[in-house]
């Protein structure tokens, strides 16, 4: 069943964009943005606007000759790189292989229904390409000191919605990409899959956002109502705020995406996903009644602002609870090391 009962709203966008405006008006904000044209004049927009094997040419006059990652299934999957039946294992195979070929096949299957789905994503440029970046840079944008800059290079292809702990700034190279985008609270709509089993490292909704199933997931439906969707051309970027899930789908038979992720925080801050499972560890299993008292620990203390809940301490001797330093990250660490080392009693 695939009755639809409403569609996504276009996420707002803006031309013109310069580091300014970003940081001032766009970010902010909190919410996706669709940045036209933001990186129109990358020659590598050029040569994906030639031709898929002009693009694939001038991608490798920068490949290192490292093995990449690279997703493949037959094209029966209809580019959709998710689970099996059972959800105990993959529709996809994950191996290694020389950018090179991957390239040389995605041109070669241009026009023909029965070429494989092929899929290298998370592709790091500084290991895999560099230079591409000293050529084609939309770090302008992004004040972070820490950046992981990746390329994603494939064919019609579609990636389940999920979200990423940081910041992303994500621009279209060759091909068109369509990114449809949920806010975290509506994670209660999407039907998540396994945490321990996921496709590429971070849980994935088992709703088909192309063909949803309302019958089998019937609180898709509301998702929908909060869902953006952002529909992008060579020289679009969109940003995705953290913890936002976003559905990507490349439209085209050869696609090409390079992104951007970086944190608002200091490195010795760790991943918030560290403490999740720390909590399926220790919080999780619980009988309801701990489970809602250490829910009020965690409101007070975690979730709201430390001026609150600290006012009555005087800043000297608040401790591992005052504001995080790289001295009590560290401290942290040694005690949660200490902790789980040691068998339960």
């Amino acid at each position: 069943m695939t009755v639809m009962t409403s569609q996504p709203t276009p996420a707002a966008e803006w031309s013109a964009v310069d580091a300014g405006l970003f940081e001032r008006t766009i970010r902010p904000r909190g919410r996706p943005a669709i940045l036209r044209g933001v990186v129109q004049e990358w020659p590598a927009i050029a040569a994906g606007q030639t031709s898929p094997q002009a693009m694939s040419a001038y991608l490798k006059t920068f490949y290192s000759g490292h093995p990449a990652p690279l997703f493949e299934a037959p094209a029966a999957i209809n580019g959709r790189f998710f689970y099996n039946e059972r959800l105990d294992g993959f529709n996809f195979e994950s191996k290694r292989a020389l950018l090179t070929d991957v390239l040389d096949r995605l041109c070669h299957g241009i026009g023909k229904p029965s070429a494989p789905c092929l899929y290298s994503g998370s592709v790091s440029l500084p290991i895999y390409l560099p230079g591409f970046s000293a050529a084609n840079n939309a770090r302008r944008l992004v004040f972070a000191e820490s950046v992981l800059e990746s390329i994603w290079i494939g064919n019609r292809t579609c990636i389940p919605a999920h979200f990423d702990n940081t910041g992303n700034l994500a621009c279209v190279v060759a091909g068109r990409r369509r990114f449809t985008m949920f806010p975290p609270d509506q994670i209660r709509n999407l039907y998540v899959g396994p945490l321990d089993l996921t496709p590429a490292g971070q849980p994935v909704s088992l709703v088909d956002i192309r063909h949803p199933d309302l019958a089998r997931f019937p609180r898709y439906a509301e998702a929908l109502t909060d869902a953006e969707v952002a529909e992008l051309g060579p020289g679009d970027a969109v940003y995705i705020p953290a913890l936002w899930w976003h559905h990507v789908e490349a439209l085209d038979e050869f696609n090409v995406l390079v992104n951007y992720w970086w944190r608002d925080v200091a490195d010795y801050f760790d991943s918030p996903s560290s403490s999740l499972l720390h909590c399926l560890l220790t919080i999780k299993s619980l009988p309801a009644d701990q489970r809602r008292r250490w829910q009020a620990l965690f409101e007070y203390l975690i979730f709201q602002p430390d001026e609150a809940a600290l006012l009555h301490l005087p800043p000297e001797t608040r401790g591992l609870f005052g504001e995080l330093t790289a001295d009590k990250a560290e401290r942290i660490r040694a005690i949660l090391l200490k902790n789980l080392s040691r068998k339960p009693s």
